[in-house]
């Protein structure tokens, strides 16, 4: 399929583009009674038909590649009263339930930014493949040039810093350069070491953090969701056989899937993510009851706003806030957030934040 033109005019610039990391983490969750939304994502596999789904399904979380409702292309608008300089068109490559992508949709909807959504089909990945970068989230940011941002922290720090200050958002992005690192694995992988910096002046800094702490405190907890709390998801959503076959269910009867397709996602796939679970425990040293190290995040989260601040940005959200939100909201109505719900105090904050993101898109 022709990706939308957007991204046909990015891709000269994504031939040459920058090998950005996005470490994508995807989960099979997003239910709301009385109908279920969610599935899980993330790159592609090798190999064809049944075992090309079944590698699919079997490493959607922890850095692999993952099975997803097929679904096509699907755009959706998000208009605004008021846009920056530049008039900043946007597109987002996302697959749905991935936290990282909703961490990105959670920072656009907050500030009233329109967008377009082109959904990934996760397997063949057909509607990224004008980029040689080859993970979601990837944004497409037209403000006079296009550009391809990668990494939900670089895209959501880029963006926020373009609405902030009067630079053009093509300097803004070379301010945050990949750097090849190989990891323990000895596999070569790219990092940003300022992906939580607001590339701001002296007098911009002062106006959005009036004291040092503050920028601090939002970097540090910007940080935590990526690398501590996104590895909680997984290993509760899948943490019993009933609750992989719960959400593979739904992708069967959501996806446009064969017979033979519909048995691997439904039963393969469940099983898979079952045992794949227990390997990203252990990888992430995890207790036996994963609950309890979810439930014990959390709740660190909420001693960290206190009790005297509405959110940790204060009475309104800041980038820490929308982070740990978008990483919760994608297992929302699984029996993982229902016992969140239940067994922690993020109710309140949580509601909070549902409520100004409704306001804000209501506005705009």
């Amino acid at each position: 399929s022709e990706p939308p033109a957007p991204a046909r005019r990015a891709r000269k610039m994504a031939a040459a583009g920058r090998a950005w990391r996005a470490a994508v983490l995807l989960s099979p969750w997003r239910l709301r009674a009385p109908c279920r939304a969610y599935g899980a994502a993330a790159g592609g596999g090798g190999g064809g038909g049944g075992r090309r789904l079944l590698l699919g399904a079997a490493f959607a979380l922890g850095g692999g590649t993952g099975l997803y409702l097929a679904a096509q292309h699907r755009l959706r608008e998000h208009s605004a009263a008021e846009l920056p300089a530049g008039d900043l068109q946007l597109t987002l490559y996302q697959y749905k339930t991935c936290p990282f992508c909703s961490k990105v949709r959670a920072f656009l909807d907050y500030h009233g930014l329109p967008y377009e959504i082109v959904e990934v089909n996760p397997i063949m990945r057909k509607e990224i493949k004008f980029s040689s970068y080859r993970k979601v989230p990837i944004l497409l940011a037209n403000a006079g040039s296009t550009l391809q941002l990668n990494d939900s922290s670089v895209i959501i720090s880029a963006i926020k810093t373009y609405l902030i200050s009067k630079n053009s958002l093509e300097e803004i992005v070379s301010f945050y350069p990949p750097m090849k690192t190989v990891t323990d694995q000895g596999k070569e992988v790219f990092e940003y070491g300022n992906k939580y910096w607001l590339m701001l002046d002296e007098k911009e800094t002062k106006r959005v953090y009036p004291v040092k702490e503050v920028r601090v405190e939002e970097m540090k907890w910007r940080k935590w969701a990526d690398d501590w709390l996104v590895h909680l998801i997984s290993p509760n959503v899948y943490r019993t056989p009933r609750e992989a076959f719960a959400s593979f269910d739904y992708i069967v009867r959501e996806g446009k899937f064969g017979t033979v397709e519909g048995f691997f996602a439904k039963y393969m796939g469940a099983i898979a993510m079952f045992f794949i679970s227990k390997r990203l425990k252990k990888r992430h040293h995890l207790r036996d009851d994963v609950r309890q190290d979810l439930y014990e995040a959390v709740d660190e989260w909420v001693k960290a706003i206190g009790k005297h601040r509405l959110f940790m940005g204060g009475n309104q959200p800041n980038l820490a806030d929308l982070a740990v939100y978008g990483v919760l909201r994608v297992m929302e109505g699984l029996e993982a957030f229902d016992d969140m719900m239940v067994h922690t105090k993020i109710q309140p904050w949580y509601q909070r934040m549902e409520e100004v993101i409704q306001k804000a898109e209501v506005a705009v």
